[in-house]
């Protein structure tokens, strides 16, 4: 599986942007798919995540309510609508896929994901 994400760039705080993630290869409608971020000096942390097997959601506290995670089955596609964009977002968003449905409980951990695209740079100004 290849992931190729997009939709990166430069916002002011309140602003959106809508990140993109097409997966190509052996590639199903079972794949979890979904986005984590990194900010300069700090660990890789979850975003949110969209399961493979009842396409649920899941996102990280500081997401809920600002981000929209959705997918495209056709075009073996997901998206994060990012909205009300803060300075504490600013990261480099990596989109992530595993062809397991992890639990709740594991389904944040970016050791699972098998599959990780180049990253894609979100810089949000004061």
């Amino acid at each position: 599986v290849q992931l190729q994400a997009s939709g990166g760039g430069l916002v002011q705080a309140g602003g959106s942007l809508r990140l993109s993630c097409a997966a190509s290869g052996r590639t199903g409608s079972r794949l979890t798919m979904g986005w984590f971020r990194q900010a300069p000096g700090k660990e890789r942390e979850f975003v949110a995540v969209i399961r493979g097997s009842d396409r649920n959601s899941f996102y990280a506290n500081s997401a809920r309510g600002r981000f929209t995670i959705s997918r495209d089955n056709a075009k073996n596609t997901v998206y994060l609508q990012m909205n009300r964009l803060e300075p504490g977002d600013t990261a480099v968003y990596s989109c992530a896929a595993d062809t397991t449905s992890p639990i709740a409980s594991q389904i944040r951990l970016p050791n699972l994901y098998e599959y990780w695209g180049q990253g894609t740079e979100v810089t949000v100004s004061s």
